[in-house]
Order: C-alpha cells, then structure tokens, then sequence
C-alpha cells in the first residue's frame, strides 16, 4: 500500500487525484506527490527500512507506488566513499562522495526512471518515453527493456557518442533532434499531448521526481542515520536537489533522524548557471539562458524546478557556485587521481565547485560534506580525451628503460 495520496501544487496548493497528470489547471504550477505523513510515521521506521532490499527499493514506504511488482534492475544503495586523499587536499577531515557512478546504467538517472516505469505500468501505458540530455535516455530504455514497454528516447543531435550507445543497445526507438534540451522537451511536451505514452519527465513528472529523495535517504542511513552538515549536488533542473532536501526533512518529521542543519549548495556550469546567476543576484527568479558547456548533462537553459531550488538554499542557508569548463576537467582529473572515481562532466562541476565553497570558507575543515557524484565517465570520455598521452617503446628492455630516463628528464 502507498502512502501517497494525492498531487499537490506546489504553487496554490490545489489538490489532483493520483493521476498521470504534472500542472495545475488553475495557475500551471508543478504537481508534486504529497503524503498521509501521519498513518506513514507509525509504520516507517529504521527497522523497516534495513528490512528491505540493498537497492533504493528499502525505501519503497516513502515513494508513490501502489503494485506489489517494481520495475527494479538492482538500483541504489550505492557507495558512500570516505574520500580521505581528496579531503587532504582540499583540507576537508569529514568529505564523503555518493558515488552514483556504479548504478546499472552508470546515472542517478536509473533511481527516477524505476519509480516512472513502475507507475507507467501502474497506469497501463505500453511505451516509455523521455526528453534527455543523455543519462535519462539510458535509464528509460534500460527500464523499458525490464517492463517489457517500447521506449522512445529524445536527445539533443550533438550528445557524447557514449551517452547515445549507452541508450541505443536496449533497442528504444533513439531520435536525434537538431537543437538543445530546452528544443527537445518543448517538442516532446508536444507530444506528451498528442501521444498516450509515459513521457518520464512530463506527464508522469511528479511521481518520477519522487525518485530522487531515494539519495537523501541513503547518505542520512550511510551516516548512521543523520544528515550532513553541507551538501554539494550538481545541478540542471533542480529537481534532484530539491528532493534531496525534501527526504532529509522527511526522515527528519518521521522522527528517523534528527533536526536537519544541512546546507544546500547548487553546483552549474558557468556555461549553463540560471539558477547559481539568480542567486547571485539575489533573484528569485529564473531567467533561461542559452547552454554553451561541456557538462551536456547539466545544459538545461531554462530549469523547471529553478524557483524551487533557489528556494531550497534560502531554507538551507546554503549557496550557489559556477565552475568554468577548464576547472571541471581539471576537477574530473583531481577525483581520479585522488579517489579513483571517474565521474562525468557532472562530477568535475560538483568537485569544482566545492572547491569554490572551500576556498570562500563556506565549507570548513570538521565539516561533515556529501558531494554527489551522479553519472560515469565512460559517458563523457571527450572532455578528457587528452590525458591519453601513452609512452609508446619496442618490446625490449632497453627501449622501456630509455623512455623512462628521457620521461624523467622532462619531469
């Protein structure tokens, strides 16, 4: 049984049945899952929670779903590494990384879509759809494949050739549209109207998102049940982050934990920043821009939960920060040499602009610090191509050894 019980806007507090349906038709504000938190506190509880499966699927009480079958291809409970050679670096005793790197397709992405592909089936749609920048359009068709439900996956002409192999070798339907994120959704919002198909992130949104509360959940377990003092999440829509915010507050009224302190910090791309630019202006308001960035899995122009996000970092007394394309490189480099984690685009903006929040004094040395690390490298090999720099000898020894003198001599 769901806990769920009806969308709520998040604008004028109008309520919907439980439907596939994301706006409001009286003032067009987002729909979001909202709770019967009373009849949830007395039956969730630690000891439910580690009763359940290692996959983000312990915290089924928590989510919007109704079937006893879950779309489930073994998501979540992923690491949460220590990271003591980055931290000694930087200065951090107390820096962790949520390592998202290792779901089955190589994204957090995977957490959403199972939580969208179980109510796509609830609500009996036959395909799967989604507007992407890349790790959406894996996921969707991953999880197509395991429902059984034709998936059809929209992505900007110009994505990482690893992101579109990473999606086409579960069989969707892969349409390569000649413009930005922002282009393909409006066009897939189009369709959304004139298709009955399960569009992820627009018409089955609100209960999609709900996936994403699943990484609060699991830092606050991974750290003996308590949430971090500051937290670091690369940004795009800014639904990630705010679900993140919105569990740690969960667990917190369910009496799980205890009060959240935690600071919120957006991590953007300079080259994609309407959410970082409107803090920094002091702005409430998001005003979209055109993404030039390498990070393509974070270059949404105009961010649909924006206003929320920024509202998250009021509430949070956290921040904002950009990151230019050399520092994520350099970064995506640090958190390999350093930590052994290859991280996309994404992760170097998220371990740059934790830099950034370092250096400012933002965040401090005793500091308990979760960044998260969302998606894989293999995805975004480009932008780091260049470190491919291999000593190349003939199979002697006196060739390795002279190579190794001439490398020496050049350090």
């Amino acid at each position: 049984m769901s806990f769920a019980k009806s969308l709520r806007c998040r604008e004028c507090g109008r309520e919907y049945p439980l439907n596939p349906i994301y706006v409001c038709e009286f003032c067009f504000g987002p729909l979001e899952v909202s709770y019967d938190y009373q009849a949830m506190a007395g039956a969730v509880t630690r000891e439910s929670i580690t009763r359940g499966p290692l996959t983000m699927w312990r915290y089924r009480d928590l989510l919007p779903v109704e079937s006893d079958e879950v779309v489930d291809i073994n998501t979540g409970f992923t690491p949460l590494v220590h990271a003591k050679n980055l931290g000694h670096k930087l200065g951090l005793d107390e820096l962790y990384l949520k390592n998202d790197c290792v779901n089955p397709t190589y994204s957090f992405k995977d957490r959403v879509v199972s939580v969208a592909a179980t109510k796509a089936l609830e609500f009996k749609f036959d395909v799967l759809a989604c507007a992407s920048t890349g790790n959406l359009a894996c996921a969707v068709a991953a999880h197509g494949a395991k429902a059984g439900l034709k998936a059809y996956v929209f992505v900007p002409a110009d994505l990482e050739q690893g992101k579109l192999v990473g999606a086409a070798i579960y069989g969707p339907t892969l349409v390569a549209v000649h413009g930005s994120y922002d282009q393909v959704n409006r066009l897939c919002t189009e369709l959304a109207d004139r298709y009955r198909w399960a569009f992820v992130n627009i018409n089955v949104r609100p209960y999609y998102a709900e996936g994403s509360k699943t990484l609060g959940y699991e830092v606050a377990e991974q750290l003996g049940w308590r949430a971090p003092d500051q937290v670091v999440v690369p940004v795009a829509s800014g639904s990630m982050f705010t679900k993140i915010w919105k569990a740690f507050n969960e667990f917190s009224n369910l009496g799980i934990i205890g009060p959240v302190g935690t600071h919120m910090h957006v991590a953007q791309a300079a080259g994609s920043s309407p959410i970082a630019s409107a803090y920094e202006a002091r702005r409430m308001d998001i005003r979209p821009v055109k993404p030039n960035t390498i990070a393509k899995s974070l270059a949404i122009g105009n961010p649909a939960d924006g206003y929320f996000a920024l509202k998250a970092i009021k509430e949070s007394e956290g921040s904002a920060v950009s990151v230019s394309d050399d520092e994520i490189v350099e970064s995506m480099k640090l958190l390999a040499s350093t930590e052994g984690i290859f991280a996309e685009t994404a992760g170097g903006v998220a371990i740059a602009s934790l830099q950034h929040l370092v250096a400012a004094g933002r965040i401090k040395r005793g500091d308990l610090t979760v960044v998260y690390i969302t998606g894989n490298g293999l995805k975004t090999q480009e932008a780091v191509a260049h470190v491919v720099q291999p000593v190349t000898i003939q199979p002697h020894i006196a060739d390795f050894e002279a190579a190794m003198e001439l490398l020496s001599s050049r350090e």
